[in-house]
């Protein structure tokens, strides 16, 4: 049975400041059946606060512990390991690593920093790992749909750049790594075997989940999806719809199907 939808945001709710048409009358149909919803993003050039007011400008109302983002895992990550971050993020992310203690280990944290992205900034992030700092990737997604509507270069380029230099693996904390996926899970109130992801990113949204143990992983035709790119992807996706208005259907067509889930 499925008791719990997990939801990726940009390309499947949302491009730039439009919602996807459909997409918002989906995600009632869903809270009318009594699904518990978490908004599972890889977007790490806004803070938590400016997510939820993106998402209220558009006209979706969510609280805030709907909504599921790699900083938390990485505020999490860094108490528990009692190392201080040393950011390579997007300006309008440091917010979300303030009050954190300040010990005396390091850990190096990149998220998408755009612009903020430069030979000063990667070689200190560089030099911080030669001096014994940790790797820690919100993300390593390769592309996103920018807000012009192109695809453009997310961070994972950058991880894997810093990863080559340092001789280090980046622990990765926002989708597709396990422990993200069960938070969001455990969120919803149910196991990750319960659970069904709907996203546009086949790697992290799809076979990711699939890896990591959700139940049921939908591919959706919208955001940086492209024609074929579910060809030969490991695990495949449980279905592939035309977007989240279909995935909605989808869903609820199957809520009390064993054999879809699981």
């Amino acid at each position: 049975m499925i008791k719990g939808v997990l939801l990726d945001l940009a390309g499947v709710v949302y491009l730039g400041e439009s919602m996807i048409p459909g997409a918002g009358e989906a995600i009632a149909r869903l809270r009318d059946a009594g699904l518990p919803l978490r908004f599972v993003t890889n977007t790490t050039r806004m803070s938590k606060t400016g997510i939820v007011d993106r998402l209220a400008r558009i006209g979706l109302l969510i609280d805030n512990d709907e909504l599921v983002t790699p900083a938390e895992a990485a505020r999490t990550w860094l108490v528990a390991n009692r190392r201080s971050p040393h950011l390579l993020v997007h300006p309008a992310l440091v917010e979300d690593f303030a009050g954190l203690p300040d010990f005396p280990d390091k850990a190096v944290v990149v998220g998408d920093a755009g612009r903020d992205f430069t030979y000063d900034t990667l070689n200190d992030a560089f030099r911080a790992l030669s001096g014994d700092a940790d790797l820690l990737a919100l993300a390593k997604n390769r592309t996103f749909r920018d807000d012009d509507g192109d695809l453009s270069l997310d961070a994972g380029a950058f991880v894997t750049a810093l990863e080559y230099a340092s001789r280090r693996e980046a622990v990765v904390l926002g989708k597709p790594a396990p422990a993200f996926y069960a938070a969001a899970a455990a969120g919803a109130g149910c196991a990750m075997t319960e659970a069904v992801m709907v996203g546009d990113d086949i790697e992290a949204d799809v076979s990711g989940a699939l890896d990591a143990g959700i139940g049921a992983a939908l591919l959706v035709r919208t955001g940086k999806y492209t024609a074929g790119i579910e060809d030969g992807a490991t695990p495949p996706p449980t279905a592939v719809v035309d977007d989240l208005a279909a995935a909605a259907t989808w869903i609820l067509a199957h809520r009390n199907d064993p054999a879809a889930i699981g």
